[in-house]
């Protein structure tokens, strides 16, 4: 099944989009081991957990945040460990699995017994991974239901950008310690629609996040993900094949390194697959159009129901 969704009217949540800072007064920060991981949580209802991506963080949930929480759901989103408020140790083996032993201690630690997964990028990973989990008899909790963003789900169609390559290179160390404002605003903005790239105080914001805490000299660590997902790629990909619960993949068509290719590789790879495409949409469709995508997330939220 497949939908396409062009435009969509009425308030868009970015009227109101907190800052960064508005964000952080209203999470609250709880332990990982000797780390220190931020969390936002608001709402009642069922618990529907928001996965952010890479290199940004849970803020990026902040348009979309408004209009889902007219729903009947318990909303939770963390910024993963290098990302965002959390901690950012230099020294440290990030990577998706550890995302995901985050995510699944969070979850049984609030005693949840079933939620909901929305992911987008890097998140979409990780869901990945708790997917193969629970699919292992793993988990404490049950997967409900899945919706994508834009992310790399299957690897041999990801085209990472030519910063995310040097990252990734002997050479990312150098390139992440000196990255600059000027060649972040370059790279960050080609991810969008040319009609939807963020302005200069939006970027002020994605920047001032990737940088809180050091964060800038970590990147090159945190990219390693790229490296994990060709090497787990039949692991997570066949979570994919084999999920029982519904999923969904929200597709921006304007996005440069996971959009398109990545939309006819599901198409081909999942059975029965459910996917809605948003034309003039970048790389963050949750950003970019949030009432396109909270249309689409409604529509699939009561595809199950009924």
């Amino acid at each position: 099944m497949e939908q396409v969704i062009a435009h969509y009217g009425g308030k868009t949540g970015a009227d109101s989009a907190l800052t960064p800072e508005e964000w952080q007064e209203g999470g609250k920060w709880f332990s990982y081991g000797e780390y220190a991981i931020f969390s936002r949580m608001s709402g009642e209802g069922e618990p529907l957990v928001l996965l952010h991506g890479f290199p940004t963080a849970s803020w990026d949930w902040s348009r979309l945040w408004p209009l889902l929480a007219q729903q009947p759901y318990q909303l939770l989103a963390l910024d993963m460990m290098g990302f965002g408020f959390s901690d950012k140790p230099v020294n440290y083996a990030y990577s998706i699995e550890d995302q995901a032993d985050l995510y699944e201690g969070w979850i049984e630690g609030l005693h949840l017994k079933r939620v909901h997964l929305m992911a987008h990028d890097y998140g979409c990973s990780v869901t990945q991974e708790l997917l193969a989990r629970e699919q292992e008899g793993l988990l404490r909790f049950r997967i409900a239901s899945v919706c994508f963003l834009n992310g790399a789900l299957f690897p041999e169609v990801h085209r990472p950008l030519m910063i995310q390559r040097l990252l990734s290179s002997p050479l990312g160390g150098l390139v992440s310690r000196g990255l600059s404002r000027k060649v972040f605003d370059r790279n960050f903005c080609q991810l969008f629609s040319a009609q939807r790239c963020p302005g200069p105080d939006e970027l002020d914001h994605f920047w001032q996040l990737l940088t809180y805490n050091n964060g800038r000299g970590i990147q090159h660590r945190l990219i390693h993900y790229m490296e994990e997902r060709r090497c787990h790629r039949n692991r997570w990909v066949n979570a994919l094949q084999r999920a029982e619960q519904p999923i969904r993949l929200i597709s921006g068509t304007a996005d440069p390194v996971s959009g398109v290719a990545m939309a006819l590789r599901y198409r081909e790879l999942v059975p029965s697959p459910d996917v809605v495409t948003l034309r003039g949409v970048g790389h963050y469709p949750h950003y970019e159009s949030p009432a396109e995508v909270f249309r689409a997330f409604r529509e699939f939220q009561k595809k199950i129901r009924d």
